[in-house]
C-alpha cells in the first residue's frame, strides 16, 4: 500500500526534527556559553572601580618605564622552540587515541606500525634540527 502524500509529509518533518535535535543542543550550548561571557564581561565592568590616572594610562611592559622607540630585535630562536613544543605536543594528542586503538581485537599490528612510521617521521625532523644546530642554546 503506497504511502499518502500527507504520510510522506509527516515522515519527512519528523527525519528533519531528528537531524536537528543535535543541532539544536550545540546551538543551545553555544547561546549559554556567549551569554556566561556576557554576563563575565559584563560584571567586571560594573563592579571594577575606574579611576584613570596619568601613571595607569602610562605604557607598561616587564615592570620597565618605556624609554626610546617602541621597535626591539626578537631572537628568533625563540620561536624555534615554541614550534619544536607545538610539534611534540602535537605528537602527544596523536599517541593517547593510538593507545586507545591498540587495545582493539584485529588492530594491533598494524596500528603499531603505522606508529612507529609516525614517530619516525618525528625523529627524523628532531634529527634534522639538531644537525642544524636549531636545539643548541646561544
Amino acid at each position: 500500500m503506497p504511502e499518502t502524500t500527507s504520510e510522506s509529509t509527516a515522515a519527512a518533518v519528523l527525519a528533519a526534527a531528528d537531524y536537528f535535535e543535535g543541532y539544536s543542543v550545540v546551538g543551545l550550548l553555544a547561546v549559554l556559553g556567549v551569554l556566561f561571557v556576557a554576563i563575565a564581561f559584563g560584571a567586571g565592568r560594573l563592579l571594577r572601580p575606574v579611576v584613570p590616572t596619568p601613571e595607569k594610562l602610562l605604557t607598561y611592559e616587564c615592570g620597565v618605564d618605556p624609554v626610546g622607540e617602541g621597535w626591539a630585535h626578537t631572537q628568533v630562536r625563540y620561536y624555534v622552540y615554541a614550534f619544536l613544543y607545538v610539534i611534540f605536543a602535537v605528537d602527544s594528542i596523536f599517541l593517547f587515541p593510538w593507545a586507545t586503538v591498540f587495545a582493539a581485537d584485529g588492530y594491533g599490528a598494524t596500528t603499531l606500525v603505522e606508529m612507529f612510521i609516525f614517530l619516525g617521521f618525528l625523529a627524523v625532523g628532531l634529527l634534522y634540527a639538531y644537525k642544524k644546530g636549531v636545539l643548541t642554546w646561544t
